[in-house]
């Protein structure tokens, strides 16, 4: 009963937040947003499916690749009215116990640290916020507990994966920590996550770039055009992570400061690599050697710039025509059946991508996408 009544309070939330807004002000229309995230949902939840067997740091029920579409769904789930979505949802965690995955199979040595593996624990961290049961916490709660206790080899090779060697972690593992110290009120996890956060960024973000390498092995390498190697969705992940640690940090918190301003320098960094049609590249300075569109990198940077406008982080008139456009041009991604297309498939830098490739995870990133408008479209 309690659980049931935790989620009419949720939806009734999220209803009062859809009507609110000035519908005139936007050439986006508020049903059209919500039907084409219905689409896209209803689509992969028919298609869903994952190993039991084999890659499962990649392709298990508690992959990082599953845990992005979660993410996603868990907001989807507060727009659409519909507990359905969040007993799918249950129905994942269950699966799964709850459980932090660790595939030593795949990595011996740093199954236990690998910044991905913590990826499924934002999404059993927001349920344990809807539903107050412990079941949810304990796992994530545990790992995070092992790791500040056991600290990682901090070598910034991208050999060593106890460290966040590689920029995608920064999507992955920070917010963890960040949510850990919320419910938990402990200043422990958040000192921990500045502490690795920073010596990542300080390792592998291009000042004067204002991008981020995906890894140390990418430092000297080149595009086809003489420009350095910068891969969207790497980019991408970076951008989507602070907003996800920006969600979860107090207004009033020490170290807000940072993540804003790097927020700020990047995403609008971002932002000016858009292309004519709204969409990203595989490849941001070079999107000519990767002329098709990439709706995964394209997703998670929309996702951010209209979190940045709806918290007034970025100036609204110059971003909202950017916000528009880029969801525009996602919307034009999905197939007649509701098949999101142009996703790369799991790598590490910039691969040629085509209109019949999916991925969760790219679908996870469309629905963050997607609800932050929603969330806020008066801001639109």
């Amino acid at each position: 009963m309690k659980r049931h009544k935790n989620i009419v309070i949720f939806l009734l939330f999220w209803g009062i937040i859809s009507v609110f807004p000035c519908w005139s002000r936007s050439a986006l229309k508020l049903p059209d947003i919500k039907s084409s995230m219905k689409k896209v949902a209803d689509w992969q939840i028919d298609n869903f499916k994952y190993s039991t067997t084999d890659n499962l740091h990649d392709y298990g029920i508690d992959s990082w690749t599953n845990a992005v579409l979660y993410l996603g769904m868990f907001e989807w789930a507060k727009i659409a009215d519909d507990s359905s979505c969040f007993q799918w949802l249950e129905n994942i965690g269950l699966t799964s116990n709850w459980n932090i995955p660790a595939n030593f199979l795949k990595y011996p040595i740093y199954g236990l640290y690998h910044a991905d593996e913590l990826c499924i624990g934002q999404f059993y961290l927001n349920m344990f916020n809807l539903y107050k049961e412990n079941k949810m916490l304990c796992s994530t709660k545990e790992r995070a507990d092992w790791i500040i206790s056991n600290p990682p080899d901090s070598a910034m090779s991208i050999s060593n994966k106890q460290s966040w060697t590689w920029c995608d972690a920064l999507f992955m593992a920070p917010p963890v920590y960040a949510h850990l110290t919320k419910i938990e009120g402990n200043d422990e996890y958040l000192q921990f996550m500045d502490r690795e956060f920073k010596r990542t960024y300080n390792f592998l973000y291009d000042r004067k770039k204002k991008l981020f390498f995906r890894d140390s092995s990418y430092f000297n390498k080149k595009e086809a055009n003489g420009e350095k190697v910068f891969w969207g969705r790497g980019n991408g992940w970076v951008a989507a992570g602070l907003v996800n640690i920006l969600k979860l940090l107090p207004e009033n918190s020490e170290y807000r400061p940072f993540y804003e301003n790097l927020f700020k320098e990047f995403v609008s960094q971002l932002a000016a690599l858009q292309d004519k049609d709204g969409f990203w590249h595989a490849s941001l300075l070079d999107p000519a050697s990767y002329p098709a569109p990439e709706t995964s990198a394209t997703a998670l940077i929309t996702y951010a710039l209209a979190y940045g406008v709806n918290k007034d982080l970025l100036d609204k008139k110059k971003y909202t025509p950017v916000v528009k456009k880029s969801w525009t041009a996602l919307v034009s991604a999905i197939d007649k059946n509701g098949k999101l297309g142009w996703v790369q498939p799991v790598g590490a830098d910039p691969k040629k991508v085509t209109a019949n490739m999916t991925a969760a995870y790219g679908v996870g990133a469309f629905l963050l996408a997607g609800s932050e408008i929603y969330q806020s479209y008066y801001k639109f």
